[in-house]
């Protein structure tokens, strides 16, 4: 990582009824000023960690700036995301994403200068339909990372989540003999209780709880989700509808729609998950994460009875189904209402009637809790705090 060293930094004066000063380097707190060095790097850095500096960033971006300090450009995670669909290797240098974006909008980034006020920024960001906004000086050197929750703090988004937590459980017993999966404890907390909070910090607050086993335990730790800072509806399945069917249970609605499985335990962005799915103009969009399979043994490709080439115990990649997923309403027209159905019906479905549907790659923090083995590295890294947003 660059160390940037002696920025400093005025305040500039609070501005209309925000009352945001820009900070900076000058009176901040150690932990504020290793967060942002962290957030800059060198176009020598490497994808894979430039991945691990955003997913512990948690802000999307990375700052790109030469030895001096002066901006070169920026790589936001959905750079990285379509990177790693173009199988971009992790080892390649974050100056090979900056030289994809040559020739177009994105080339150059959107700034601001020392001084700009909260109002000017906020108007930049929502004309531009940008998150965040690099602050530089007047030799070109970034020196701060606005962002658009620092202007307009507690944003809720136009969109429904909707968590299938109805699951029984059956490869965690005993552990779910008493307890929906949903609702073994992470960290102090259940894991439902984490993809609430998750959500919620995302600016989503209209939640659907698809619920089955024991739902009686959920409703009465969640309630209607108001001491949880949500709006908490409930969708009780009679019986068993599959990874989708809880969707027909579902009120008409031209809502864009969130679906996730409630075993899922991540800090994916979700915004960047919504704002992805809107670029490519999807009517679906899921989540994928990478996944290797070693081979035990030294695989042989043929040619026919010919031999062509030999590799020894190779890793192979896929990217697999993340459990989350992003829907428009017109998506929605195939689901049959109170009948089993699942999600992957539903992806083939759109796929054959040849709808848009686009995959998002995970590089951030991700584990199915399926069985025992997920649910105590789930507790490890909760205890080394890797879970936090």
């Amino acid at each position: 990582m660059f160390d940037i060293q002696g920025a400093q930094l005025r305040s500039a004066e609070q501005s209309g009824s925000l009352g945001y000063v820009i900070r900076g380097f000058e009176g901040m707190e150690q932990m504020e000023k290793q967060e942002f060095q962290e957030l800059c790097i060198t176009p020598a850095e490497v994808l894979r960690d430039t991945m691990r500096s955003m997913d512990a960033s948690g802000r999307g971006i990375a700052l790109v700036v030469s030895t001096e300090g002066v901006l070169l450009g920026t790589i936001t995670d959905g750079d990285v995301r379509r990177a790693i669909l173009d199988n971009l290797g992790l080892d390649s240098p974050v100056q090979l994403l900056l030289d994809r974006k040559k020739g177009t909008t994105a080339s150059c980034p959107v700034t601001a200068t020392i001084g700009t006020d909260a109002e000017e920024l906020r108007q930049l960001m929502t004309t531009r339909r940008l998150r965040h906004i690099p602050i530089v000086d007047e030799n070109g050197k970034v020196v701060d990372l606005v962002l658009l929750d620092d202007l307009v703090p507690g944003i809720t988004l136009p969109v429904r989540a909707l968590i299938m937590a109805g699951g029984f459980g059956k490869r965690l017993l005993p552990l779910t003999e008493d307890n929906p999966k949903p609702m073994l404890p992470v960290g102090g907390k259940p894991l439902l209780a984490r993809t609430i909070e998750h959500l919620r910090h995302a600016g989503i607050r209209r939640i659907s709880l698809a619920t089955h086993y024991r739902s009686e335990k959920i409703r009465e730790h969640f309630g209607d989700g108001e001491s949880f800072g949500v709006e908490l509806d409930y969708l009780y399945e009679q019986e068993p509808l599959g990874t989708g069917g809880a969707l027909g249970l579902l009120p008409e609605s031209r809502d864009r729609l969130l679906v996730m499985n409630g075993d899922v335990l991540t800090r994916v962005d979700f915004r960047a998950f919504l704002e992805y799915h809107e670029s490519h103009g999807a009517d679906a969009t899921l989540a994928v994460r990478e996944y290797g399979v070693k081979v035990a043994y030294g695989v042989v490709e043929c040619d026919g009875p010919r031999v062509c080439a030999l590799r020894e115990k190779p890793e192979l990649r896929f990217f697999v189904n993340a459990g989350i997923y992003v829907l428009e309403p017109s998506a929605l027209e195939v689901i049959p209402r109170g009948e089993k159905f699942d999600m992957t019906d539903l992806i083939r479905w759109l796929m054959a009637a040849d709808r848009v549907v686009a995959s998002f790659p995970i590089i951030e923090y991700w584990m199915d809790i399926g069985q025992p083995a997920d649910y105590e590295q789930a507790l490890h890294d909760a205890a080394l705090g890797g879970l936090e947003l």
